[in-house]
C-alpha cells in the first residue's frame, strides 16, 4: 500500500451563480478543504454527484490510501447507486475561508433534453447540497498539463468553454508583457469573459465548434521559441496539435494537449471503456 497524492472531500454548496448565460460558477466548502491542494492552473479534480432523490453521492471505500484503489472500488458499486463521476478543472482553492471554486459550462441558458448529469446538477446547485471531490493533497500532482518553460517567448492557448477556467487561469498568472495568442469557443458571444492578464494577450472568440484549426492556421504567428496549450473537445485538440507540428513545425515536447471530452460520445461511455478513470 502507498500514500495516494489524492483523496476524497465532502463539499457542501456556498452559493451557484450564473457567469455567463451558460456557465454557472459554485463555491463549495467543507470541513477538511484546508487540506486540499493545487499547483496547477489547469488543475483537473473528479466530481462526484448524487443521483436524483440522493442528499449526497455513494462514495467508494478509500481506506486502502491507493492511487487507484478508489477507481476499481467505484466501479464496483451499482452505477444506478454509486456517485456520478465527472472531470473538472479547478477554477480557484481559497483559504480564510476555505472553498472551492468550480465552474459549470452548461452549453446554453436554458434546461434542455440534451443535459448531461452535471449540467442538470449544477442548474439546480442551492446551498448546502453535497458531492464529493477527489483532489490532490499534494500541490505537484500529475493531474495538471500547463507547465511553462522558462526559455519561452510566446505562448499559444486555444480551448472551448469546457476548458476556459482553465485559460482564465492562466493568464491571470503569466509574465508581464509575454506575448499570448488565444482562441476560444464559446455556444455564444454572451458567453465570453473578463479575462484579466499582464501578457500581452490576443484573445480571439469564436462561435462556431472546431473552427479553431482553420483560424490558427490563417493567423500570424509571433517569431521565437513558443509554447501551445490545448485543451477541448478532443477531434479539434488533435487538429491543432496537427498544424502545430506538422504544419509550422513546432517541437511536439512543447505543445501540451488534452481532449476534454469528444463529440457524439457521452462521458458514461468514456468511463465504460476505460477512457475517464
Amino acid at each position: 500500500m502507498t500514500d495516494s497524492p489524492y483523496r476524497f472531500f465532502d463539499v457542501d454548496v456556498v452559493r451557484a451563480q450564473h457567469i455567463t448565460p451558460a456557465m454557472i460558477r459554485v463555491t463549495f466548502t467543507g470541513a477538511d478543504l484546508s487540506g486540499m491542494a493545487t499547483a496547477g492552473l489547469d488543475q483537473r479534480v473528479k466530481i462526484f454527484l448524487p443521483h436524483p432523490g440522493q442528499d449526497a453521492p455513494v462514495m467508494p471505500d478509500t481506506s486502502s490510501g491507493d492511487d487507484l484503489e478508489w477507481y476499481a472500488a467505484w466501479c464496483d458499486l451499482d452505477p444506478s447507486v454509486r456517485g456520478i463521476m465527472r472531470t473538472y478543472t479547478t477554477r480557484e482553492l481559497r483559504r480564510d475561508p476555505d472553498e472551492l471554486i468550480i465552474d459549470f459550462a452548461v452549453h446554453s441558458p436554458a434546461p434542455s433534453p440534451a443535459d448531461g448529469p452535471a449540467t442538470s446538477w449544477a442548474r439546480t446547485a442551492r446551498p448546502g447540497s453535497r458531492i464529493g471531490v477527489l483532489a490532490p493533497v499534494e500541490e505537484e500532482n500529475s493531474a495538471y498539463d500547463f507547465r511553462l518553460p522558462d526559455d519561452t517567448d510566446w505562448l499559444l492557448l486555444a480551448a472551448d468553454e469546457s476548458a476556459l477556467p482553465a485559460v482564465a487561469n492562466i493568464l491571470e498568472t503569466l509574465p508581464a508583457g509575454l506575448p499570448t495568442r488565444v482562441w476560444i469557443e464559446v455556444h455564444d458571444l454572451a458567453d465570453r469573459q473578463e479575462l484579466p492578464t499582464k501578457a500581452d494577450a490576443e484573445i480571439h472568440w469564436l462561435t462556431r465548434v472546431g473552427t479553431t484549426p482553420d483560424a490558427i492556421r490563417g493567423t500570424d504567428l509571433p517569431e521565437g521559441t513558443p509554447y501551445a496549450w490545448i485543451a477541448g473537445e478532443s477531434a479539434t485538440v488533435k487538429a491543432v496539435r496537427r498544424h502545430l507540428v506538422g504544419e509550422r513545425g513546432h517541437d511536439r515536447k512543447r505543445v501540451s494537449f488534452s481532449g476534454y471530452w469528444r463529440k457524439g460520445t457521452t462521458t458514461d461511455q468514456l468511463i465504460d471503456s476505460g477512457e475517464a478513470a
